[in-house]
């Protein structure tokens, strides 16, 4: 059985700088010689890059970051982002692989990116997983007009690694790693963050080891990384040694748990009081709608402020509830709560809602304290909104304080992923 998951013919497609290879697909514009930014212009030069183009990585510009960090020697085009789009295009690339595999053998690990087990094919193509590869690449181009590139490994994170590491420096986007090649492949590389699976603290925590490359987390003491850092530091590890036994039709048939829900939402300019209770407000109505259309009640708000840069700082509290709920009015009283507790009147650029400790909706005890009229009345009329705005859309009802200039809950109504759909 060990053999069967250690020795697969795993390949990691990701497409090369996804949105902006689809605004470039679509002007009919080359991504390789094209300086283009996927982002709003119109927030000015603090908006978030959602994507630039791989002509613009050779000059060292990051997929993520603001658009006044962007090089002003350069005359760079703008494309406003268009969620929709993006995920209409993901849905006729995935309708690419499956005219290659089984929907069985494929796992969509993200909007750009999936793992395809192509063991089972390779003789009925009569081909190399390479060459399976290179077929699947092709395809793409040729249906899409959109870059991938693809990393082949034994198991899911071979795979991976030799997507991130070497294919996309490869003259044909496609590296093959195995077993034998770690040594040379993996354990030279450095900074530690990398590799899959290593963020910038574990890498700070390691690096207090004496750990620079993977290949000196490979040889370190397995024993002491564990007592260090738990199970995740046995794991790290293995996977220096490209041991991974996961297999991706198991993946296929996990059901993830919703155990949190939350939103966190940063603003165009400062806000404070009493501006900011709208946009509290307005975000407890998404969190509770999600709680009721989950079937679930929460035990935990958390809440929390970002500041303004020229301040600083911020805080990000939680408060246990009395008991379930579900209701807007329980909620939003919590994150007053912490907001009077904790909130020094800066000015408020980011604000976070979540709620945690999910358990199914099985009624509710109304309190002494409680007006049991209320209580039900609110649940009635968000439960009427909740049909109204799935029938004719979120943005069909909203509360009167929506026109206010403050409010931001129309714009995020027609977003998708917080951004343009």
């Amino acid at each position: 059985m060990e053999e069967y998951r250690l020795h697969r013919n795993i390949l990691c497609v990701d497409l090369k700088s996804f949105y902006a290879s689809v605004e470039c697909a679509i002007s009919g514009l080359d991504p390789f010689k094209t300086p283009l930014v996927v982002a709003d212009k119109s927030r000015g030069g603090g908006s978030i890059v959602l994507a630039v183009s791989p002509y613009l990585k050779t000059f060292g510009v990051p997929n993520r970051c603001r658009i006044y960090e962007l090089p002003k020697n350069i005359n760079i085009i703008y494309r406003k982002p268009k969620m929709e789009r993006y995920l209409e295009y993901s849905t006729r690339i995935v309708e690419i692989y499956l005219q290659f595999v089984s929907e069985d053998d494929v796992y969509v690990y993200s909007v750009d990116e999936v793992f395809i087990d192509a063991t089972e094919y390779l003789k009925y193509y009569k081909t190399t997983d390479y060459k399976l590869a290179k077929m699947i690449l092709k395809a793409i181009y040729d249906q899409t007009k959109i870059f991938a590139t693809c990393g082949i490994g034994p198991n899911m994170l071979m795979a991976k690694l030799a997507l991130d590491i070497e294919s996309k420096h490869s003259p044909e986007f496609i590296a093959k790693w195995d077993y034998e090649d770690l040594p040379t492949r993996l354990w030279p590389v450095t900074p530690l963050s990398e590799m899959w699976g290593i963020g910038r603290n574990m890498e700070r925590n390691l690096n207090n080891l004496g750990i620079y490359k993977i290949g000196d987390l490979a040889k370190y003491d397995v024993k002491k990384l564990k007592k260090k850092f738990g199970v995740i530091g046995e794991e790290l590890y293995y996977h220096t040694h490209g041991i991974d036994m996961s297999l991706i039709q198991q993946k296929m048939n996990i059901k993830p748990a919703n155990k949190s829900y939350g939103i966190g939402q940063t603003l165009f300019h400062d806000y404070y009081r009493p501006e900011i209770y709208q946009i509290i407000r307005e975000m407890v109505d998404d969190v509770c709608r999600r709680l009721r259309l989950g079937k679930k009640m929460a035990n935990t708000v958390h809440f929390g402020f970002a500041y303004s840069k020229e301040v600083g700082g911020g805080f990000a509290r939680q408060k246990k509830l009395p008991q379930p709920t579900q209701n807007e009015s329980h909620v939003y009283r919590a994150c007053l709560e912490l907001m009077d507790k904790f909130y020094d009147n800066s000015p408020v650029r980011v604000v976070r809602v979540a709620v945690t400790n999910l358990v199914e909706k099985n009624g509710y005890q109304i309190s002494l304290f409680e007006d049991v009229n209320e209580v039900l009345r609110e649940r009635d009329v968000f439960n009427a909104i909740d049909e109204i705005k799935e029938r004719y859309g979120k943005n069909s009802v909203n509360r009167a304080s929506s026109e206010l200039k403050s409010s931001t809950v129309k714009a995020r109504n027609d977003m998708i992923g917080g951004h343009n759909a």
